[in-house]
């Protein structure tokens, strides 16, 4: 039995100390955001996107919610599409306080997406409102989808 169960300290093993232990480890998982589904807003994690494709152009969705407008960069390079951000760190809260607890922190992001001949970048569009940056990318003349009736004879 003694091998099954891996001691952390050289106490010995008592019901109290077991109890203890088994708390501190449910509590912490509790805790755990990443128990939760969050991981929060780091380098690594991933801001989700939406990419529709319409008639006459391309629509990307980015949710990207506290930040301001002027917190964006949005940079076209090659046939690279870069969508980025970062949120700086605010250490008071604008009158001299200082924050008690700041789960919402300060990041960066970054995305790229690839884009073919068919966008015209010249005429791409951004606007970013309630959270939701929303870049419209039209397509040139000759890749819009054509729709026209034809008569039957």
């Amino acid at each position: 039995m003694n091998n099954i169960i891996k001691k952390t300290d050289n106490r010995p093993t008592t019901f109290g100390s077991v109890v203890d232990e088994l708390f501190q480890s449910n509590l912490n998982r509790f805790f755990d955001d990443r128990a939760w589904g969050f991981n929060g807003l780091s380098s690594e994690s991933r801001v989700p996107v939406n990419i529709r494709e319409t008639d006459t152009s391309y629509e990307i969705e980015v949710i990207a919610p506290g930040l301001k407008k002027e917190d964006f960069q949005l940079s076209y390079t090659g046939d690279t599409l870069t969508v980025s951000f970062e949120k700086a760190d605010e250490k008071t809260t604008g009158d001299g306080q200082k924050w008690i607890r700041r789960e919402y922190q300060s990041g960066a992001f970054s995305r790229s997406f690839t884009i073919d001949s068919t966008v015209d970048v010249d005429k791409a569009k951004a606007h970013y409102e309630n959270g939701l940056l929303t870049l419209t990318l039209p397509k040139k003349e000759e890749a819009k989808r054509i729709s026209r009736k034809i008569d039957v004879q």
